[in-house]
């Protein structure tokens, strides 16, 4: 997969600026560490421009200098530094982790059969890829009274970037659970056993019946989950869900 370039942050840089410097990354990706002279040469700007770009791309952790290594004998004077991508850098350009994830599926469904068994065995790897969460979940959970639980998960989603944010149902006797992000949406989209197996364990930490109203793998902006209170009966259709105020 080619990567048109990083979503990196931009600090209010103008379009210019910012377009400028996803090429200096770029231009790291493609030829590994470099100087600045020889950015600047790839690139035809000023090594003083490209100084200029290198210091903000550090100060995002994009990049990092470190000292050029020199095979044989060296001469006077101090290496070159050479500036090199983070792991955070390397990750802001588009990757095929979302291919590589729907193929590792497609040959687990596969391996087991196909049709109904196949759906079954994704199914159990769904699970027992959240059962790890769960057991963290329900560490931080513990104790908390019923009518906190929605917020506590709310908040030990949020901790592992999942945004998510818990209130009351608007029309309904219960709680919306709402993730803002969801990290395996396009792979979910192929495979929905993932979003059921966060819900299955959804319904455990919180010790009721929870209804997925919405998810963003199947094209809505926010996945959210019907958390009812006690003795009250979670809605009918999908329309208190969506779009969340």
């Amino acid at each position: 997969m080619t990567a048109a370039g990083p979503a990196l942050p931009v600090n209010a840089a103008p379009p210019a600026e910012h377009g400028t410097r996803n090429k200096v990354a770029r231009s790291i990706l493609d030829h590994g560490p470099s100087t600045a002279a020889a950015l600047a040469e790839r690139l035809g700007l000023t090594q003083a421009a490209v100084r200029r770009h290198l210091d903000t791309l550090v100060a995002e952790s994009v990049v990092e200098a470190r000292q050029q290594r020199v095979y044989g004998s060296r001469g006077r004077g101090r290496p070159a530094k050479v500036f090199a991508l983070t792991d955070f850098g390397r990750d802001a350009f588009d990757q095929a982790y979302d291919e590589l994830a729907a193929d590792a599926l497609r040959w687990i469904s596969h391996c087991a059969g196909g049709g109904e068994r196949g759906e079954a065995a994704v199914a159990d790897f769904a699970r027992a890829r959240v059962a790890g969460q769960a057991e963290k979940y329900a560490a931080e959970l513990a104790g908390v009274p019923p009518q906190e639980r929605a917020k506590a998960l709310a908040k030990a989603l949020s901790d592992d970037g999942y945004a998510a944010t818990a209130r009351s149902a608007p029309g309904a006797p219960g709680e919306q659970l709402c993730q803002h992000h969801c990290p395996v949406a396009h792979t979910a989209e192929q495979f929905p056993q993932l979003c059921e197996a966060e819900t299955e364990v959804f319904s455990q930490l919180l010790g009721t019946h929870v209804q997925r109203l919405a998810t963003i793998a199947h094209g809505d902006g926010v996945c959210t989950t019907f958390v009812p209170h006690a003795g009250s009966t979670p809605p009918t259709t999908s329309k208190a869900g969506r779009n969340p105020a």
